[in-house]
């Protein structure tokens, strides 16, 4: 009995290690903002792309002639490549944001090394371009999600504003969120498919006055990549 104990409880120390640990090593490997000082930020778009909101997504970006960096799901990207390959003739980034989109804490080894290099793969074929860019869902990793990272050469991406993280939160209140904490280098953290419901509307709403706040604040959306360049 004492013995099953013991076993269990290391059992469960390892998984926390494997889990937590990991996460909690995350913010030394990876980036959340660039250097001050440029007057630049980067709008990220995670969970897409998604067959209605995306393409209206481009049209609004294209409009204003901004460009942003997009975090696919490997297995929406496989149903909708002339998507993805619309954002990349239209000079936009393509980040690996994992083939499923699943919680690492519940994924082996295997599994997750799977998601990450499956997603890559999926957008490598779609676009003739290796993805170098990689967001992890919910920026949840394990240890085996960062040996991963490291050893395919991605930059592990997370960010520094989210204006609607596990709760929804309405167009307007995104909008304020964003005017009370945005700052120099920032990497905004978007979605443009349906995570939360609704998601994908409620950035639509966001996008026009957004742009209108950077540009009356002096500030130029780049990709991430190019945000990483200057700093």
């Amino acid at each position: 009995m004492a013995l099953g104990r013991w076993a269990l409880a290391a059992g469960a120390a390892a998984w926390a290690g494997y889990g937590w640990g990991a996460q909690c090593a995350l913010p030394l490997l990876a980036v959340r903002r660039g250097s001050p000082g440029r007057r630049q930020i980067a709008l990220t778009f995670d969970d897409g792309p998604d067959p209605k909101a995306t393409p209206r997504l481009l049209r609004l970006l294209a409009t204003r002639d901004v460009r942003a960096t997009f975090f696919l799901i490997g297995e929406r990207a496989a149903r909708h490549p002339e998507i993805v390959r619309a954002m990349v003739a239209e000079g936009h980034e393509i980040g690996n944001h994992t083939w499923h989109h699943r919680n690492a804490w519940f994924l082996g080894p295997a599994a997750t090394a799977g998601e990450i290099l499956a997603g890559a793969r999926i957008l490598t074929a779609i676009t003739g371009v290796e993805p170098t860019l990689y967001r992890p869902p919910w920026g949840i990793v394990n240890v085996a999600a960062l040996k991963t990272a490291r050893r395919v050469g991605f930059t592990t991406v997370l960010w520094s504003m989210q204006p609607e993280g596990l709760r929804p939160q309405s167009s307007v209140e995104q909008l304020r969120y964003c005017a009370r904490r945005l700052h120099d280098g920032a990497i905004l953290d978007l979605h443009d498919a349906p995570g939360l419901p609704g998601a994908a509307e409620r950035v639509l709403g966001l996008m026009a006055p957004l742009l209108d706040l950077l540009a009356d604040r002096g500030y130029t959306a780049v990709p991430v990549g190019t945000l990483l360049a200057s700093s």
